[in-house]
């Protein structure tokens, strides 16, 4: 990053004309009069560190008080999921609705790490926390459905082998989708809230609302997208413990399981983190990340025996192609107004951030 002071080059008016007054001695001192001591008296700005330019520490210890705040906050939520002692396994319901308790408190107190890294640094957003956070108004209609139909696109070939192996109808699927009864078991049922709501909505607000403006001053956008992943990737080791509490497999099956998650789940997490820099938006992350828990990872595997496979893996290619393509129209920051976390950047003197425009 940048300084906000810029310094004045050697072909500058400033510096060049001094040097030139002093050259010619005291006759042309004499001849300029006041504007020739004016002249002399104008000298080369110095360059400020990056820590006046954003009024806290240097930027070391910005970094470490950014990498700190984050880790806390991982380890706050997963370890929220633990403060019940339960001999039962994570998907009953009574256990889902304990850790539903303490996951909405660390929830609803997370922004609270960010003002209080925004008082350790001394940066100063330039915007109000909620909205650096991705909760504004301008530009929600397109943040919360371009996002959506773009990982929709992406999953194409999932979709597509979804509906070959459904024994309705399209028209039976959406009387199905509609009905007001089956959103009521729905709203019922402990996993599809855990899955498709709190989850969703709490770990992005922790790993990608919170995180995202604490990182991002300190490594760049960039580099954020692949760095606050890596909280969120890990995290999810915690799934190995409650698998080898109740041996649900091998050792080594659960750790290869693991390690497998920690991937699928670092690279979702650096997707919905481009999300939320490209739109400013919360919400796209948290309907795209609701969608992938319902879809789950693509049944590759399945498709490749499935008895339509020719045309299902086209499906395949052409979501994955028609995704590359659109992933930067559709995600096009114009259409989502003014940035937060660029507008911050940019009062830390990084004007050309890439993900920006």
């Amino acid at each position: 990053m940048t300084s906000l002071a810029r310094p004045v080059g050697r072909g500058s008016s400033g510096g060049g004309i001094a040097s030139l007054v002093r050259a010619a001695g005291p006759g042309a001192m004499a001849a300029l009069g006041g504007d020739g001591l004016r002249l002399l008296s104008v000298s080369r700005p110095e360059r400020q560190p990056e820590s006046a330019a954003l009024g806290g520490p240097g930027p070391g210890l910005c970094c470490w008080v950014s990498v700190f705040s984050c880790l806390s906050l991982a380890c706050s939520y997963v370890g929220s999921l633990y403060v019940w002692k339960s001999e039962l396994p994570r998907d009953h319901p009574a256990v889902i609705k304990r850790r539903f308790t303490s996951v909405l408190v660390v929830s609803s107190l997370s922004p609270l790490c960010v003002l209080l890294w925004r008082e350790l640094t001394g940066i100063q957003p330039g915007t109000s926390l909620l909205t650096l956070m991705g909760f504004r108004l301008e530009g929600i209609f397109p943040a919360a459905l371009l996002p959506l139909l773009l990982t929709m696109i992406l999953f194409l070939g999932p979709l597509m082998q979804l509906s070959m192996d459904c024994p309705c109808d399209l028209a039976d699927g959406l009387k199905v989708v509609l009905a007001p009864r089956s959103w009521a078991r729905c709203l019922t049922d402990m996993r599809w809230l855990r899955n498709q709501v709190i989850a969703p909505l709490t770990e992005e607000l922790v790993f990608r609302a919170c995180m995202l403006p604490m990182l991002a001053p300190c490594t760049g956008l960039g580099p954020a997208v692949f760095t606050c992943p890596l909280f969120f990737g890990v995290a999810h080791f915690h799934h190995i413990f409650e698998q080898l509490r109740f041996r649900q497999s091998s050792v080594g099956s659960i750790f290869l399981s693991a390690a497998f998650q920690f991937s699928y789940t670092a690279v979702f997490g650096a997707y919905t983190a481009f999300l939320f820099i490209r739109t400013g938006h919360l919400i796209g992350p948290v309907l795209c990340h609701s969608f992938c828990n319902y879809m789950g990872f693509p049944a590759v595997c399945a498709a490749l025996e499935h008895p339509q496979r020719r045309p299902l893996l086209a499906g395949y290619a052409l979501g994955v192609g028609l995704f590359l393509l659109l992933l930067q129209p559709l995600t096009d920051p114009k259409l989502y107004g003014s940035l937060p976390l660029c507008v911050l950047l940019e009062r830390a003197g990084d004007s050309e951030a890439p993900l920006c425009s």
